[in-house]
């Protein structure tokens, strides 16, 4: 079948145009501002201007590089949830839930699989007073053996849209909440999704009864912290 020279005009036409919306399209889309506009999305926006990560994009983090990841988690994604806004009941926000990849996390921090040891001028206080001493490693292979879809932000899920507690300088992970003679309950409603993440705590797996490859994991201090500077040190 033979195309007209008009047919072929105007397929052109539209191609450009196409092209010409998404090359505009895409960055605005792909700014925090842009995300912000959902009413929805505005409080978890707040927080991560005021987080470690306010230099980084939200599509650096929820959207996977590479065209699937582009296609599943911006485009089919974008789509859903516009369509949720407006002919659906939108989510509240203490109850979204993302799930970041630590293959996205590892993009920037790969180093962190070769330290098990963090200088402690590299803590804030009064974290600094203890040091710290754990293997990202180590644990990055026991979430990949429980086979659970474990991964960085089972430890750091309120890294970036968490709320600083007691003074800390940057939303750290909660290491003690069982033992924490200063308690710090989640600004979020209990039972919602967000206070189930800011309540993930390092005790949940080192409770002195949970196993890994036969052995118990530790619920002692020095276990993360370096044994000269735990002394007396409430947590």
């Amino acid at each position: 079948m033979t195309v007209s020279p008009k047919v072929l005009a105007i397929l052109a036409c539209v191609a450009g145009v196409l092209v010409v919306a998404g090359a505009i399209a895409i960055p605005l889309t792909n700014h925090p501002n842009f995300c912000a506009t959902c009413h929805t999305i505005r409080p978890s926006v707040d927080s991560w201007a005021a987080s470690s990560h306010k230099e980084v994009a939200c599509v650096d983090c929820h959207v996977r590089p590479g065209f699937k990841g582009f296609v599943q988690d911006k485009i089919w994604a974008g789509i859903k949830d516009v369509a949720i806004t407006f002919f659906g009941t939108p989510t509240e926000p203490h109850n979204l839930e993302a799930h970041v990849g630590s293959a996205v996390c590892l993009g920037c921090h790969r180093a962190i699989l070769r330290i098990s040891e963090v200088a402690v001028q590299d803590l804030p206080a009064p974290v600094n007073n203890l040091g710290l001493v754990m293997s990202h490693r180590q644990h990055m292979e026991a979430f990949a053996d429980r086979r659970k879809d474990e991964g960085c932000t089972t430890c750091h899920a309120r890294v970036v849209h968490g709320s600083l507690i007691k003074g800390y300088p940057i939303v750290l992970p909660r290491g003690h909440v069982q033992l924490d003679t200063q308690p710090y309950p989640p600004t979020a409603p209990e039972g919602s999704k967000l206070w189930d993440a800011a309540m993930a705590d390092c005790l949940s797996c080192h409770d002195g009864k949970s196993m890994h490859k036969g052995t118990v994991l530790s619920d002692k201090c020095e276990t993360c912290h370096l044994p000269e500077k735990v002394g007396d040190f409430l947590f």
